[in-house]
Order: structure tokens, then sequence, then C-alpha cells
């Protein structure tokens, strides 16, 4: 790497950074990391030797301390406000507050960092905020959280916005669709622009895992009809949690999906096929070995290939299964590269001030006094939002699970609302995640 292109590259914190998945995609768009931090020890060392051989190639020298290990709400494990002004913060908090597959707990969820993680742009004040979860955080149960979120970023003076992307639209040859936050500050906002990826361009399982397959000595007869079977794309791999069992492919939907690709997904192979393999037990197919899965994640060809992982069998799985692909990760770091740079034509912004997700929550935060459903649904009708009464009460219902939401009774028996605090983890020292935290740091993940 030139001279010109080390001061062309830009800094970046991640948070929350697993075995690298966004790192690598980062680095890979021009990002050089000041810091990593990551609670789960396998992960943060898969991390840290593949980060070091990174700054190794471009010259650049890696300095002690680049991955922290522990908690990274942790004063202990690290200090924000040493990295302020940071050009980008990046993170891919826990997923499963948010996730269809769990409880969706949101604010209850110990593991929950998404609110905390805004916080640290009024601490850091970076260039530019980037993190990723999954589509659940995309749903209505959520639409009051995603609210004071972007509410806390507009206060905080970045323009922010939301959007799903697929995974598959960026080559990745699975069903993986994130629900990405992108916030900047206004002198860069005008710059930046999503990344379009081309639908269908993804290829195949059987496309991507041909040569792996056969590397074992599996017939090539038997390979190239494993493949043909193997003609789409896969389902979301999921890395699971340490409070479940070892790995395997995923829910009953998730297996069925394999099934139909010729894997069998009830579990993950040591090796590729040998010679004379043929499926047992009723399987379709042959199992995945960790390093197919990491091709399928997004860990392959000369850009993104060559990732290490450390750990057995089971902790290397879940490391790629969490992970966020490098090619989706380096589109959104280019992206961002090229706002902060001020490349291109600067548009103008279709709204400076937070969007509304939803009008419930908008209408009682600005709200000085109580207002029953009929009040709330007058407001939203004079500003043009039609709801009955069932969709207030349901918005009210998913509100009470992450604000405390107060009520009084009228003369009329009626229930009038007022939204209080926001309940999320956002730093407090009395907040409930901490005991929850310590009662079950052992199987989060």
């Amino acid at each position: 790497m030139s001279a010109s292109e080390c001061e062309e590259r830009l800094e970046v914190v991640e948070i929350c950074a697993g075995a690298g998945g966004q790192s690598l995609g980062l680095h890979r768009a021009g990002f050089t990391h000041r810091l990593a931090v990551e609670l789960d020890p396998q992960a943060a060392l898969t991390l840290e030797k593949n980060l070091r051989r990174l700054l190794e190639e471009d010259g650049v020298d890696a300095h002690d301390g680049l991955v922290r290990v522990g908690d990274v709400a942790d004063p202990e494990v690290w200090k924000p406000e040493e990295h302020s002004g940071v050009a980008l913060l990046a993170g891919g908090v826990p997923c499963p507050p948010f996730s269809i597959a769990g409880k969706q707990l949101g604010t209850s969820d110990e593991r929950d960092l998404f609110a905390w993680a805004i916080e640290l742009c009024g601490r850091m004040r970076p260039k530019a905020l980037l993190l990723e979860n999954v589509r659940g955080l995309s749903a209505n149960r959520f639409s009051g959280y995603r609210q004071a979120v972007l509410d806390k970023l507009n206060d905080l003076g970045y323009i922010a916005s939301w959007k799903l992307l697929q995974a598959s639209d960026f080559g990745v040859p699975q069903l993986r669709p994130r629900f990405v936050l992108i916030a900047l500050q206004p002198e860069y906002a005008p710059y930046f622009q999503w990344p379009k990826g081309i639908p269908g361009q993804a290829p195949t399982v059987g496309q991507v895992l041909a040569d792996l397959m056969a590397e074992e000595g599996w017939a090539e007869e038997e390979v190239a009809a494993w493949a043909k079977k193997a003609d789409g794309i896969a389902p979301t791999i999921v890395g699971g949690s340490k409070k479940h069992g070892g790995a395997d492919l995923g829910p009953t939907r998730a297996k069925r999906a394999w099934a139909a690709l010729g894997v069998d997904a009830m579990g993950v192979a040591n090796h590729a096929p040998k010679p004379g393999f043929q499926p047992e037990n009723g399987a379709t197919g042959p199992k995945l070995t960790t390093a197919m899965v990491a091709r399928i994640q997004g860990w392959d060809g000369e850009e993104f290939g060559g990732w290490k992982f450390e750990g057995r069998k089971t902790a290397v799985y879940r490391q790629i299964g969490n992970a966020f692909p490098p090619p989706v990760a380096k589109a959104l770091g280019e992206a961002i590269r090229d706002a902060l740079h001020k490349k291109g034509e600067p548009q103008p912004l279709l709204e400076a001030s937070s969007p509304v997700h939803d009008p419930v929550y908008k209408l009682l935060r600005s709200s000085a006094r109580p207002l029953t459903a009929e009040q709330i649904i007058t407001k939203l009708a004079a500003d043009g939002t039609a709801m009955d009464q069932a969709e207030v009460e349901r918005h009210l219902n998913h509100l009470r699970h992450d604000f405390e939401l107060e009520t009084t009774e009228r003369k009329s028996g009626q229930l009038a609302y007022i939204l209080g605090k926001f309940k999320a983890f956002v730093g407090q020292a009395d907040h409930q995640r901490h005991d929850l935290f310590t009662q079950h740091r052992g199987r989060i993940s």
C-alpha cells in the first residue's frame, strides 16, 4: 500500500466485533481499526490474529490493545472518550433481543446494546455510525424502539436512516436479510447513498461449494450430481447461542430448505465427503464443514478468503454463523467512506429531522398530558394519519414492552396514557442489565 493510500484510510472503532466479518469488509473498503471490542475470547482471538495479518500486509503497525476482550459496556474494558472524533463507530450488537426466532424481549433482554451504542455517539462524536442487526428489528413490534433511536440521533445532531439489505444482492449465496442503521454528521450526510446490490447475482450453493465437496476424494460424478441439485442459495446461516446445543444449520424450516439443496443440516462435518460417500439415516446429502459454511457466509475468493478461525468446531461454527457477511460490510463501508471523503455530488436531504416510524410514540412523546385512545385517534387524524382503536391499542401494547407507559383513569372510565422513560440500557448504573448479564454471561454469545 502506498503512502497516499495509507493517508486515505479512515479509522474505525468496532464494538461487538465477533470473529471479523464486518471487520474484513470495512478493511477492504479502506478503514483501519483503531480498536475492536468483543466479548467471546475465541472470536476475539480469531479477530486479532486476522486483523494483525491484514495490517501487516498493508505495512501498518498493529499496536498493542488492538482487540479488547470483555463486556463492551464495561468501562474497565475500554474508554470510549479516548476515541473521540473517530471516522466511524461500527458494530453488530447482539441480535437475540430482536430475533423472530427468539422471544423478542427488546429492552428486557440483557444482551440489548443497541440504544447504548447510540449513546456512544454522544460520547465519541464519530463522523459516522454503522450498526447492523436482524430483520426482526424492522417489525412493527419495535417501531417505537426504532423511533427512539432515530430521535436520539437527531437530538445528537446526526442524520440517520434504516434500510433492510439482502446479502444475496451483494453476491453472498444466502438468504440473509440484515437491518442496517447508518448515521452521519450533517456535513457528510448529503454525500451518502445506500449501496445498490444486484438481485439475482449470487451464485448457487453448488457453484460455491463444489470444489470443497471434492477435496477429500468424493467421486467427480457424485459431486457434479450434488452440485446440480444444490442449485439455489442457502437459507440464513444461524450461529445460535451458547444457551443451546452444538452446531447445526438452524430450525426445522431451515433444515427443510437445506434438504431441498441436498445438504444434511443436522450437524456440521469434520471433513468433506470421502470416496464412496452415501447419505445415511434418511439424509438427502452430505453435511457441510465449517470451511463450507464460511464460504456461504461470504468468506470467499481473493478478497475475502483466507480468514483463519480459532477454536474447536462448534465455536468456529458459531463465530461464522453470527457474523456479518464481509461483502455486504464492504459495500456499506465504501458508501460511508465516499461520504466522509465527500465524493460525488451532494444530494438534497429529503428530511433533516427524524422520520416517523411510530406515530403513536411521536404523539405521546410530544404530549404534556395523558391522552386516551380516542384522543390519540383524533389527533392522528388531524395530522393525516388514520388509525382505529385496535391499531392504537396494538401500538400501546408494543410501547409498553420498551417504555414506561403510565396510565390514569378518567371519570368516564377511559384510560389515558403518557409515555415515560425508555427502558433500554444506555449506561445506567442501576439498570437490570448488570445483574442479568452477570448471571448469564457464560451463556451469552
